[in-house]
């Protein structure tokens, strides 16, 4: 679905809580922005060792990076943890490569139309341009690994590459599955997001001279905050709007996986709507999209997923408390409160 041009009106307090949100957003980012365009130069020029053949298709996935979040966590937590260095330049840019090789399948298997206000990469170019093109980041990530002078980059990034794969392989063996557990859901969204959250915090602190419980903190925090915005994300996939967001939406439900919103829904519904929307999800057709939505409402579905983010990102507070002082712990903390911000926006228009 094509994303129309013209953004629709926010309501006063949409529009306060949107700003609210840039303001806190900008303050976090501010210091790290130097940081930040040293990666993208990097990123950029990583894209010029490609073939000129598939080139073109390298630099379409990487030139709209949205927030660079974990890059951010990279500088932050090298901040936190120690001194900045150019080591941080290169392992961020090989966390954001191998994060786009997996929103670049994602799309595939999804069947995803849009990402970030744009067509995804496999709309314009199908399925196997796009498979491939993953692969070929993946792979170039690693090769950027193997250069350090030690192999412990490389050993961090693949362990966390197969790990975020094989999340990604879990939920997608247990899709349409109502017997799916709040338990294994969050197993699988530390797996598949918060594990490049933590990848990020640890290899920051690490590269910057941190200690062995510096880096533990700092893992602590990214698990939780990744836990935090994947559960935000999946909230924004049925309770967001695509000409807000940018993006496809409603992707979750079409495939059949099962988020926080309607695990809630299918423990606290009466037996009657539970079929109802057993029978949905096994069958889905877009037309059922209203009645589910009435269903997730019915069970305050999102101010009890709402809840569990809160509760996810207090965690990620409270772990940094034995940090000692510094501006990158204070924007560490920032970027939680900025989340938690993002969240109570949810539903607010």
């Amino acid at each position: 679905m094509l994303v129309p041009d013209t953004k629709p009106a926010l309501a006063p307090a949409a529009l306060a809580l949107s700003r609210r949100s840039a303001l806190l957003w900008k303050e976090i980012v501010e210091p790290v922005q130097p940081f930040l365009e040293k990666v993208s130069i990097q990123l950029a020029e990583e894209i010029r060792a490609f073939d000129p053949e598939i080139a073109q298709y390298a630099q379409y996935a990487i030139a709209n990076q949205g927030k660079q979040l974990r890059p951010v966590l990279v500088a932050l937590s090298g901040g936190a943890a120690g001194k900045m260095n150019d080591a941080l330049v290169t392992v961020a840019a090989i966390i954001e490569m191998v994060h786009v090789a997996t929103l670049v399948h994602d799309d595939v298997v999804d069947e995803a139309e849009m990402r970030r206000r744009r067509p995804t990469l496999a709309a314009n170019w199908g399925n196997q341009v796009s498979v491939l093109m993953g692969d070929c980041l993946f792979a170039h990530a690693l090769k950027l690994a193997a250069s350090f002078p030690t192999p412990e980059v490389c050993r961090a990034v693949a362990a966390a590459t197969y790990t975020v794969c094989a999340g990604e392989i879990q939920q997608t063996q247990q899709r349409r599955n109502v017997e799916f557990t709040r338990a294994e859901y969050f197993k699988v969204l530390e797996m598949k997001t918060a594990e490049l959250f933590a990848l990020s915090c640890d290899l920051g602190a690490a590269l910057s001279g941190a200690s062995a419980g510096h880096r533990s903190i700092l893992r602590r925090y990214g698990l939780c905050l990744g836990t935090a915005y994947q559960v935000y994300d999946d909230c924004l996939d049925v309770f967001g709007s695509e000409a807000a967001v940018g993006k496809s939406l409603g992707t979750d439900l079409a495939s059949g996986k099962l988020t926080l919103p309607v695990l809630i829904a299918l423990e606290n519904a009466t037996p009657e709507d539970q079929a109802q929307l057993t029978e949905h999800i096994q069958s889905w057709d877009p037309s059922c999209l209203p009645r589910v939505l009435e269903l997730l409402d019915r069970y305050d579905a999102q101010n009890e997923a709402r809840r569990v983010i809160h509760k996810y990102l207090e965690e990620a507070r409270r772990a940094l408390l034995p940090l000692p002082d510094s501006s990158s712990k204070v924007a560490l903390i920032y970027l939680a409160e900025f989340l938690a911000k993002e969240t109570d926006a949810l539903g607010v228009c």
